[in-house]
């Protein structure tokens, strides 16, 4: 029926350090979700922030307008309602007012059901020179694979 959706936020696990992921459900309309489908959507630059009622809202996430979608179609960077247990955002809201970590999103999928759903991470960025060990990390991993395929 559909092909496999998979939109990562490949920045995020350079710049933070996760800490716990939850998987929410999103609010979207019609063209949204086409789009989402069409695989026309991005997530790297984009964050999760409370309201003042205490709802999750995606920010800055980047959603291109549908192809077909005339006068029906939505704005590209619209705030987009997250849904998730009353239990969970009260923990949500709780860690980043206290302890100032930021709630980011890491992937934007399709299940089974057809419904899109968004995995968020509460996360804590990371300094400078975490991210030059990362750096030295990855560099390692790619020589010793390297080593390893010359020797088989």
């Amino acid at each position: 029926m559909q092909k496999n959706i998979n939109i990562l936020n490949k920045r995020a696990k350079f710049q933070y350090e996760i800490l716990d992921k939850y998987t929410a459900g999103i609010v979207l309309t019609g063209t949204e979700i086409k789009s989402i489908r069409d695989g026309k959507a991005s997530i790297t630059e984009s964050f999760c922030e409370f309201n003042l009622q205490n709802e999750l809202f995606v920010i800055n996430m980047t959603i291109q307008e549908y192809v077909y979608g005339n006068y029906y179609n939505h704005a590209p960077k619209a705030q987009r309602k997250l849904l998730l247990n009353r239990k969970e955002l009260k923990k949500l809201e709780k860690e980043v007012n206290n302890s100032g970590l930021t709630i980011i999103p890491l992937r934007l999928f399709i299940n089974e059901n057809g419904y899109a759903k968004l995995v968020i991470a509460l996360a804590k960025g990371k300094k400078l020179f975490d991210k030059r060990e990362t750096i030295k990390d990855r560099d390692n991993k790619r020589n010793l694979a390297r080593i390893k395929k010359d020797f088989n």
